[in-house]
């Protein structure tokens, strides 16, 4: 029998005094994810650069495997974004990041879309990643 769960949709916005250029050059350079994302020991990816289509792999604890696809990135204009979907054990998540300079620092955040169950247990993990992104 093959469970099927509601989706869900949940967005985190956090800010921090790390500047926007900082934050977006940790967020399109995948072998820099781990230095803020304590969740992500690292990924495997063809290219410096984050792209439109290109995938990889992002390496989590205790062998965790997960697959990736960059759906879109938008580096220009007040509000940098990107988005990608990933997938594991036969679950989807689709998460867009935004990145935007502010008097303060940074402002980013983040769109959840996927199981519900998915989304809520990860939402607090996503939302320290993003806390240490900014600071």
């Amino acid at each position: 029998m093959l469970l099927t769960w509601p989706t869900a949709r949940r967005s985190a916005m956090v800010c921090g005094a790390r500047a926007a250029d900082d934050v977006w050059d940790r967020y399109v350079r995948p072998r820099r994810w781990p230095e803020w994302a304590p969740q992500i020991r690292s990924v495997d990816y063809p290219a410096d650069l984050l792209g439109a289509g290109r995938t990889g792999i992002v390496h989590g604890p205790l062998g965790l495997r997960v697959r990736f696809r960059v759906v879109a990135v938008d580096g220009t204009g007040p509000v940098r974004s990107w988005s990608w979907a990933v997938s594991a054990a036969g679950l989807r998540l689709v998460l867009r990041h935004t990145v935007e300079a502010v008097a303060t620092g940074t402002r980013t955040g983040l769109t959840l879309e996927g199981p519900a169950p998915v989304v809520l247990g990860y939402l607090p993990i996503a939302r320290s990643a993003l806390r240490r992104l900014v600071r």
